[in-house]
């Protein structure tokens, strides 16, 4: 993407079309209980508190920067470390202070005034103060920069500026509600630490020194990180475990094997495979879920005839058999899309074009598109669950008479093809923008941004279609009407189905599992990872 986004820096430092399916972990790499793998650091952690292991089923090996990472693994770990001026609650999404004493007053004005929590220090005991804030929001918005939480920010925010010494102001270009659950996205991170030359580097490889509940102890690529209690914290979620030791263990036989039994080292995992509910339900374990965003998507290449053709991006998504796909790939963990926002979402409404399986259709636009004899070589990241659907992708396709060749990969190399190799067909890869929250303009901005790494992909940014698009999303962002928003909202989410350029297949339910007579107060998310926050000891 020229200067505006290197997409190889995007892909280590986001690891973003899901890079759990590109690491290999194995029990091997646990070194011992959590109560003997912490390495120094914090606190010491918590008189009386209890030890936790979790198994996480992505790699740890992405960036640690929270300005630019959307590694599972990492973002998880990241609200335990970083406190933002306002967080928000992991299930709920409502925001609450954190670094900030309170929420705004007054959230239709256009400029919001905070104090921070006095005495709030990070980790290497430094105060944190206003400065560190205004800090932190001059990389978020550098257009140098261009961190990929820029998106999420420049369209509504102007500028934060120091007004004390603990007291901070944020212009708004507009009025921006959603700004109080969008805030906890921007984690406030030391001057004095990243302010450093090649600190930004250091936080990509796993440097992290939050003002958070823990701090990160050690952090062993391919491997685990562990944390410890933070004595010096006064915030609102205190820490509830002298350690934590999070394993990264991608492979699902191994990862299942960690917290079942009666040997089971781990309390909580998370990324459960479906055909292991029932087994570890009849262990005595917790297995919840939670259904959002979480989705697969195809992208078309639209620099690559025929997929120029919105006919045939259309016939391609109506010709699968997602109920099929849904029953064998999901064993029923899953919903055939109705829009790109999942039923969930608070804005979502059934979008005007719904791909439901229709052969006879796809057949239908194919041949409006003069199409025929297609070859399609689709390539997709290896990520377990969805490669299970794959087969049913490739034999819905047969089924119109388009030859499809299978190719999953790790995701590295989807990325490098995609790079060296202009002339790729589709893409297909796995994603869930909750994991920086629910509002539809956050979420879209994600996947639907001119300059932004999937637009770029797709070769659709600067067609006349996607200027239109971009410009109908900013009018809903700066509505202040929340109903005419909402129809704003509703109205580009029909054209981004029509358009059919970047479109989910399936959204699935992500399943967590835990020992209840080990853990309690767990809680199951929409989105990967864990929060454990609000989480404790069974004999605490």
């Amino acid at each position: 993407m020229n200067n505006r986004f290197d997409r190889r820096a995007f892909l280590k430092l986001t690891g973003a079309l899901g890079a759990a399916g590109a690491v290999t972990a194995s029990l091997g790499a646990c070194t011992g209980p959590p109560s003997t793998i912490g390495t120094g650091g914090g606190g010491g952690g918590g008189t009386g508190l209890g030890d936790l292991t979790v198994v996480i089923g992505y790699g740890n090996d992405q960036s640690w920067d929270p300005t630019q990472t959307a590694s599972a693994f990492s973002m998880a770990a990241i609200q335990h470390i970083y406190e933002g001026l306002l967080d928000t609650d992991p299930v709920t999404r409502e925001p609450y202070p954190s670094l900030a004493l309170a929420l705004p007053a007054d959230r239709n004005a256009t400029t919001w005034e905070f104090t921070l929590r006095g005495g709030a220090t990070w980790h290497d005991g430094e105060p944190v103060t206003a400065d560190d804030v205004v800090f932190t929001f001059d990389r978020i918005l550098d257009p140098e920069v261009r961190p990929l939480a820029r998106s999420f920010f420049v369209t509504w925010l102007r500028e934060v500026r120091k007004t004390g010494d603990l007291s901070v102001e944020l212009d708004f270009h507009y009025p921006f509600p959603d700004a109080a659950a969008r805030l906890g996205i921007a984690k406030i991170m030391p001057r004095h630490v990243f302010g450093r030359e090649g600190a930004w580097d250091e936080a990509t490889g796993g440097l992290a020194v939050g003002s958070g509940p823990y701090t990160l102890t050690s952090h062993q690529p391919k491997s685990n990180s562990t944390f410890e209690a933070y004595d010096g914290y006064n915030g609102p979620r205190p820490p509830m475990f002298a350690r934590m030791n999070w394993l990264t263990i991608v492979d699902a036989a191994p990862r299942v094997a960690m917290v079942s039994g009666d040997s089971a080292d781990a309390q909580i995992a998370e990324n459960i495979p479906y055909a292991n509910v029932e087994q570890l339900r009849g262990d005595g374990l917790e297995v919840q879920g939670g259904a959002g965003m979480n989705h697969a998507f195809l992208m078309f290449n639209t620099a690559n005839p025929p997929f120029d053709d919105i006919r045939v991006r259309q016939a391609l998504l109506y010709a699968i058999d997602t109920e099929q796909l849904i029953e064998v790939g999901l064993k029923g963990y899953g919903r055939a899309p109705t829009s790109f926002l999942n039923e969930d979402n608070p804005s979502h409404a059934p979008a005007a074009t719904v791909y439901a399986y229709d052969p006879e259709r796809a057949r239908a636009l194919l041949a409006e598109a003069g199409v025929s004899g297609l070859d399609v070589n689709l390539m997709s990241v290896n990520v377990s669950w969805f490669v299970d659907c794959l087969p049913t992708i490739k034999a819905s396709w047969d089924a119109i008479g388009v030859s499809t060749t299978l190719e999953p990969q790790e995701t590295s190399a989807l990325f490098t093809k995609m790079d060296q190799n202009q002339d790729y067909q589709v893409v297909a890869a796995v994603s869930n923008p909750n994991q920086f929250g629910l509002d539809a303009d956050l979420i879209m901005r994600y996947n639907y941004t001119a300059d932004g790494l999937w637009m770029s992909y797709a070769r659709w940014q600067d067609s006349e279609d996607a200027q239109a698009l971009f410009e109908l999303m900013d009018r809903a962002s700066r509505e202040p009407d929340p109903q005419r928003k909402l129809a704003l909202t509703h109205q580009y989410l029909d054209v981004i189905a029509e358009q059919a350029v970047l479109y989910p297949v399936v959204h699935n339910e992500l399943l967590t599992a835990w020992d209840p007579d080990r853990v309690v107060g767990v809680r199951a998310l929409a989105y990967p990872g864990v929060n454990v926050l609000q989480a404790r000891a069974a004999s605490s």
